[in-house]
């Protein structure tokens, strides 16, 4: 079929949940997509932070058409031998003793929400129940991660939306402190707010978080799902700062786009969960596991983890350098190769733009442009992504 027909029987047949742009990509090698029509793009959106280690990339790959040929699905009722190794891959290099795995990050937080509320009906005072997140965060779509998500456009016209959840500005210890009543049972936040519009918090924010949980005596909720698997220049955003939450969750990159998610916590959290309490029929599925333990080994031993933080200081530095050239461009924010240029205006024509030129990336709460390339992005990749975009700026 032609580009035209595809888009045609996608409108056709498939509901109608994405603003989505007129291509359809069809090929993947690297930093770099094709599309039905030929076009190359260089992908700096890489499936928003998922295709860490870049498409197709043949250890993946490799690790999945192998486990394949081996076995495929079994039931959560047996022990899963992958699991098991990514399991105990993830707990020795984090600060969690335990891991559920499910298939999404929305699903990894869904999981941290019950886990919770089931460890405050165990070890808290009654009535402790309620969940505080931050504004402009984003935890997922299911009814009760939408309602965690401090967003109003994400919940509008599902309401009655759950109870439990209240909200606080992001960064703003204060406001947080007053917002820990006595029916709080955990804090839920984001290491960098990702759809929020690439916002890191000041030094000592998640130090300030953690104390008040300590204080107060309820739990640390860290979602990592789009910081976390090296996208900060640390396997996880948290270890930057040195705090350790009682619950992380974990998606997007952990599979390198095959499906899978996750949910850390301490023995100490962890041991509220028992059989029948929460469960997932393909989360942890030998597949995704495979694809699980191919990424976490080249985090780790192949040198990626040092390129982000390299290649994150370079593109950082050449976008403060199109800032000084382009009035427009409020501020370059962000931490290792999750960046992102506010503007003082809309961002869509640039984004637009940049497609048109073969370079792809989008635009979050409106003005701000994300750049969350491959890890293995190069300085000759960003050189050309930059000289895109000053293309299109010069010419708006």
């Amino acid at each position: 079929m032609t580009t035209k027909e595809l888009i045609s029987n996608s409108n056709r047949y498939i509901m109608n949940t994405y603003s989505r742009l007129p291509v359809v990509l069809v090929r993947g090698e690297g930093v770099h997509v094709w599309d039905s029509d030929g076009k190359e793009y260089l992908d700096f959106l890489a499936g928003i932070a998922v295709c860490g280690l870049g498409h197709s990339n043949p250890l993946i790959s490799g690790a999945i058409s192998k486990q394949a040929e081996t076995l495929m699905h079994v039931s959560n009722i047996y022990h899963i031998e992958p699991q098991i190794r990514l399991a105990r891959l993830m707990v020795e290099n984090s600060f969690a003793d335990k891991v559920f795995f499910c298939n999404s990050g929305a699903e990894a937080n869904e999981a941290a929400i019950k886990l919770a509320r089931k460890y405050a009906h165990e070890n808290m005072d009654k009535g402790r129940y309620r969940i505080v997140s931050m504004k402009n965060s984003f935890h997922g779509r299911t009814l009760a991660t939408v309602t965690a998500t401090g967003q109003e456009r994400f919940q509008k016209g599902f309401d009655p939306l759950p109870a439990g959840f209240g909200y606080v500005p992001f960064d703003d210890l204060p406001s947080l402190e007053q917002a820990v009543t006595e029916d709080v049972c955990a804090v839920m936040v984001e290491a960098i707010q990702g759809e929020g519009g690439i916002r890191v918090p000041a030094d000592g924010y998640l130090e300030g978080v953690r104390k008040i949980c300590d204080d107060r005596g309820i739990l640390l909720i860290l979602d990592e799902v789009q910081t976390g698997m090296g996208r900060t220049g640390d396997l996880f955003a948290y270890e930057a700062s040195g705090v350790r939450p009682d619950i992380m969750t974990l998606a997007k990159a952990l599979g390198n786009g095959f499906p899978v998610g996750a949910m850390l916590a301490t023995d100490r959290v962890a041991a509220s969960f028992t059989p029948g309490t929460h469960a997932s029929t393909f989360g942890g599925n030998p597949l995704a596991m495979a694809a699980g333990i191919s990424v976490m080994d080249a985090l780790l031993n192949g040198g990626v983890l040092d390129n982000c933080r390299e290649m994150g200081d370079y593109f950082r530095r050449k976008l403060n350098e199109l800032k000084a050239e382009h009035a427009f461009i409020r501020e370059v924010r962000g931490r290792g190769l999750m960046l992102g240029v506010e503007l003082s205006m809309e961002g869509v024509d640039i984004v637009n733009g940049c497609m048109d030129r073969g370079l792809l990336l989008n635009c979050t709460c409106g003005n701000v442009l994300r750049f969350v390339p491959p890890l293995i992005v190069t300085k000759v990749d960003i050189d050309h992504a930059v000289d895109i975009l000053d293309e299109v700026m010069r010419n708006l």
